[in-house]
């Protein structure tokens, strides 16, 4: 038997425990959340208003998560820099790979955006159905805004999650799934 050649083989992968099961329940519940709300229920309907109820209920744990939970899901560890966010997209054009166990630089700020855009959602969603805003505009309009963003803002995560699986050789849609991460 004959031996690959070293060019050949790939690079042995270091193993990382990152995402806790309530970071990925949470991740999956909000996808299956927001695309029902977005594509499958009717936006008129009681059960709109149920799954946005769902999607507030995620954000409060997951944010209440970002400050007590494991490491990799607190915020600290992934503060918002655009220092960093412009060093990693500076690496991206050059060619150069880092690997990150947690969220990267940009992945970070996606995760701000999602979490401020579909809390603006939920509020204004919100907002419309109290007697105080009942028949007011402006609730309504911001809540087609933020969904229009959130919309554009998930085709974008989904894009740069597969681009950078591609890009860094580490399977980030598994590691959701599983919880771990394997790194060259």
């Amino acid at each position: 038997m004959t031996e690959a050649a070293p060019h050949l083989t790939a690079a042995p992968k270091t193993r990382h425990k990152v995402w806790d099961p309530l970071v990925r329940l949470f991740h999956w519940g909000l996808v299956g959340c927001f695309a029902a709300n977005a594509v499958f229920v009717d936006t008129e309907s009681d059960v709109h208003l149920y799954v946005g109820y769902t999607i507030i209920t995620l954000l409060t744990i997951r944010v209440f998560w970002g400050f007590v939970g494991t490491r990799y899901a607190r915020f600290k560890s992934f503060p918002p820099s655009a220092a960093a966010a412009v060093e990693q997209a500076a690496e991206m054009t050059s060619g150069r790979v880092s690997h990150h166990v947690g969220h990267t630089p940009l992945g970070g700020l996606m995760i701000y955006n999602l979490i401020g855009t579909l809390a603006i959602i939920g509020l204004s969603g919100w907002g419309m159905t109290t007697d105080l805003l009942w028949g007011v505009e402006w609730p309504e309009e911001v809540h087609t805004i933020a969904v229009d963003w959130a919309e554009f803002s998930v085709v974008v995560h989904i894009a740069a999650v597969v681009f950078e699986s591609f890009r860094t050789h580490v399977n980030l849609p598994r590691a959701m799934i599983t919880g771990y991460k394997d790194l060259p």
